[in-house]
């Protein structure tokens, strides 16, 4: 297979870049100094990223061809048909890697006890447990449909697996059926333990031992499953019914995209080629669609959720979350942050905090409103309780939700549902524009005198996530910070009225331009003869009008250090362009969500926690903030956690126009950033 390439025009073609990141996850699995069980559950994050990518962006650039375009503007410079063919390409070639990795994360596993075993090696003595969890937990779960040629084939689920059965009858007639593998059972079945080994079969694999009891009515002579399966567009489609609630809309929608157009089939590469073709003429599969011949098992997506069997040794060592210096759960949060402001860094300390402050706000009786912005909630979500809780309690509470976080959006709808229900005061975005901004402000009587407190963060009120996503939250109760938070709600009742922002940066309307002031700051620098210097921590950079920008900088001197977890389509390190630019990524075992812009160093220095990655969608589709640090100790501290995660030689991987993952390799002691960020936090507790 000769090596696409990478980058023309300048910058990193964007699908292309997130395939590379995808890549990254996939190093962690194939890492031997990581845990066994965790890497499998790499496998799972990497299967699960690619079905996401092919539901958003596949799909993106197959409309793009199915519309008769080329998209090389928008595409980096590759016509969007031989986009397709590189993609499908890179993703063949990962999931041979992918299938390499897990047969010698198997053998590994057998090193320690543990045999995953397939229908073949079932023996006598687990005959019968396997029998009885087949008729008593997986067939009344079961579906299985007969296809014959007078029967249209219903629409296959999106993302779900099926086996493909073929069935030889006498004659040689052939009987074709599906068996949808059950989404409500675990895909991993322990089996009992013999001795000191451990054993697990696949749901899959068990469905294949149990045949006869499944296709008990026909009398065939021989049968054979293979896996196969489907993903399908994810872009959510909307009606114009002025009728319908805009939760309506929503919902229709999110149903809709389980018959949304295939635009991913994939097929364990040994089933028989009259089966193969036989299903796709009956599933419309089409030369724009990605057709990937893969293994025995699909949907590795589920390895995330591989048992832990006990074995911590195999295990990444759980880290106790650690308080923040000062700022105590058991006292008024409220109090302690009318002094001074915090700082929350999740997961390295506990994000018990937003929800004792939530809380405090829900009981407190001089609390009289309560706003915040919600994207992503956890499935059990006590962010929503204490707001219920405060709408109970008298409190005006107002919450902008999100219905169209992708992927989330069923979920929001019935908290969204839940909290109406209970008198809170519904905001559903704005038109045209997803609301991604993290933020609170909550109105204080103190005295005569209203006194407003909230927080702002990088990442989503979500406890769940919160345990592995790292993210900075900024308590405070600057008054001139939160009257900027009020103005956003404001603009959430009227958006026909532009607010001005004294403090924070908001998209759509002031991020490119106040972002580009504040490089044109660093540029002036250099032009005085002094040192110009950006940083930079972000998930992904893909606008376009931003890499330019930096490009500009670059070549006027300016130093720019990055650290980008995701897409990358900014080129650095190239001559005349950005030799001034070093980007790095991170992947370990936290996901790194936080972003952060630094500007200058010194006295000088201007320093923000944002929500907003440099991508055009958060510049111009999205309500986003970013805010000021102005507390000296806190942008210290969050200086510092920057440059630990600058001198990662463990996880770093250097990002260049090859794009070739290298691990980022120097003669200083090693420095793991995740590991190196938590006793950071430790020390800050002991002195």
């Amino acid at each position: 297979m000769t090596k696409p390439e990478v980058y023309t025009n300048s910058y990193i073609n964007r699908e292309i870049s997130w395939l590379q990141f995808n890549a990254r996850v996939l190093q962690e699995a194939d890492d031997a100094t990581v845990p066994l069980i965790e890497r499998l559950r790499f496998l799972g994050i990497f299967s699960n990223n690619l079905d996401e990518f092919f539901k958003v962006r596949y799909a993106t650039v197959k409309r793009i061809v199915e519309a008769g375009k080329g998209g090389k503007s928008e595409l980096g410079g590759i016509r969007a048909k031989e986009l397709l063919e590189i993609i499908t390409q890179i993703v063949i070639k990962q999931q041979t890697e992918s299938l390499e990795i897990l047969s010698a994360i198997e053998e590994n596993l057998k090193e320690e006890n543990i045999y995953i075993i397939d229908e073949t090696q079932i023996t006598a003595e687990q005959h019968d447990f396997v029998k009885e969890y087949f008729f008593k937990t997986i067939s009344p779960a079961l579906v299985t449909i007969i296809l014959n040629d007078s029967v249209v084939l219903p629409n296959l689920k999106d993302s779900a697996a099926y086996l493909a059965v073929k069935m030889l009858m006498p004659g040689d007639k052939k009987q074709f059926a599906l068996i949808e593998i059950p989404k409500t059972v675990d895909r991993f079945v322990v089996l009992p333990k013999r001795g000191k080994k451990d054993y697990i079969i696949m749901v899959d694999d068990l469905l294949r031992y149990c045949m006869s009891d499944i296709f008990n009515i026909f009398d065939y002579i021989d049968i054979c499953a293979h896996m196969i399966k489907i993903t399908r567009d994810g872009e959510l489609d909307f009606e114009s019914d002025l009728s319908k609630s805009f939760i309506e809309k929503i919902s229709d929608s999110v149903k809709h995209r389980q018959i949304g157009e295939p635009v991913r089939f994939v097929y364990d590469k040994t089933i028989n080629k009259e089966t193969l073709q036989y299903l796709m003429n009956k599933m419309g599969i089409d030369s724009t669609d990605s057709i990937i011949p893969g293994g025995r098992y699909h949907n590795r997506r589920d390895y995330m959720g591989f048992p832990s069997l006990g074995r911590t040794d195999l295990m990444y060592e759980r880290i106790e979350a650690l308080p923040i210096k000062n700022l105590s759960l058991q006292d008024s949060i409220f109090e302690a942050i009318a002094k001074k402001d915090y700082l929350l860094h999740a997961p390295y300390q506990t994000f018990s905090y937003v929800v004792k402050f939530l809380r405090e706000a829900a009981l407190d009786p001089s609390v009289k409103t309560i706003k915040i912005t919600i994207y992503r909630l956890a499935e059990i979500s006590h962010i929503a309780s204490s707001l219920i809780n405060a709408a109970i309690n008298g409190k005006s509470v107002t919450v902008s939700i999100e219905l169209r976080a992708r992927f989330d959006e069923q979920a929001n709808i019935a908290y969204a549902q839940q909290m109406k229900g209970e008198g809170i005061n519904l905001i559903f975005g704005v038109a045209g524009l997803k609301v991604h901004s993290k933020m609170c402000v909550i109105e204080r009587e103190q005295g005569k005198k209203i006194k407003r407190y909230g927080f702002i963060s990088t990442g989503n009120f979500n406890e769940s996530t919160a345990k592995i996503y790292t993210d900075f939250t900024l308590f405070t109760s600057n008054q001139k910070i939160l009257k900027d938070v009020d103005k956003i709600f404001a603009f959430f009742d009227a958006n026909y009225k532009i607010n001005r922002y004294k403090h924070l940066i908001v998209s759509p309307h002031y991020t490119k331009k106040e972002v580009f002031k504040l490089i044109d700051m660093e540029i002036e620098k250099v032009k005085i003869g002094k040192e110009g210097l950006i940083r930079l921590k972000m998930n992904s950079i893909s606008s376009y009008m931003m890499v330019d920008k930096l490009y500009e900088a670059s070549r006027a001197g300016v130093k720019i250090q990055m650290i980008v977890r995701g897409i990358c389509c900014l080129v650095p390190g190239i001559k005349g362009m950005s030799e001034n630019i070093e980007v790095i990524s991170v992947v370990d075992k936290f996901l790194e969500h936080s972003r952060i812009y630094i500007f200058g160093k010194g006295s000088e220095c201007k320093l923000y926690i944002s929500s907003a990655d440099w991508m055009t969608r958060n510049i111009e589709n999205r309500v986003e903030v970013s805010c000021p640090i102005y507390d000296e100790g806190i942008k210290q501290e969050i200086i510092d956690t920057f440059n630990i995660s600058w001198s990662d030689n463990v996880k770093a991987r250097l990002l260049n126009d090859e794009q070739e993952n290298e691990y980022k390799v120097d003669n200083k002691p090693r420095v793991r950033s995740q590991f190196a960020t938590y006793d950071y936090y430790l020390k800050k507790l002991e002195n």
